[in-house]
């Protein structure tokens, strides 16, 4: 006979940290990937560039903690929807400067909205004391406070 074990993985907290992010996020992707058809690292990159501006892969990569591969599949599918434009950067010729176009800036503040209200929506869940802590609580665990 085997012992139980009893270590609860509903309790585990990278468990339920993983299993909060997936499902608050299925709903809003469906948005992004329905209006524009965009993968999420897509909709990252548009999102970067939308709230900070002129930005490198890199500098993308490094604020997004996504592998540069990802973000160079991803800014190629912008490049191709005609939301973003690449320059090559004059101090490092090996690197380009990503831009939002009018069209992405379109795009971007669109989501943003749709980002706002369904980001309320998980807020409305808790009180307004429970919101705060759990962002508090959330930037911690990322890394970015």
């Amino acid at each position: 006979m085997t012992e139980k074990d009893d270590f609860d993985l509903r309790n585990f907290l990278p468990f339920l940290l993983n299993r909060a992010a997936e499902e608050s996020s299925l709903e809003f992707q469906q948005v992004y990937k329905n209006r524009y058809g965009m993968l999420r690292n897509e909709w990252r990159v548009l999102f970067h560039l939308g709230n900070y501006g002129e930005m490198t892969a890199k500098q993308v990569s490094d604020r997004a903690r996504i592998h540069k591969t990802k973000i160079s599949r991803a800014v190629a599918k912008l490049g191709q929807r005609r939301f973003l434009t690449r320059t090559r950067d004059e101090q490092d010729r090996r690197s380009e400067r990503l831009a939002l176009t009018p069209a992405g800036q379109t795009a971007y503040r669109e989501l943003r909205g749709i980002a706002e209200t369904y980001d309320a929506q998980l807020a409305a869940q808790f009180s307004d004391e429970e919101a705060a802590l759990l962002r508090v609580m959330l930037t911690r665990l990322a890394g970015m406070d």
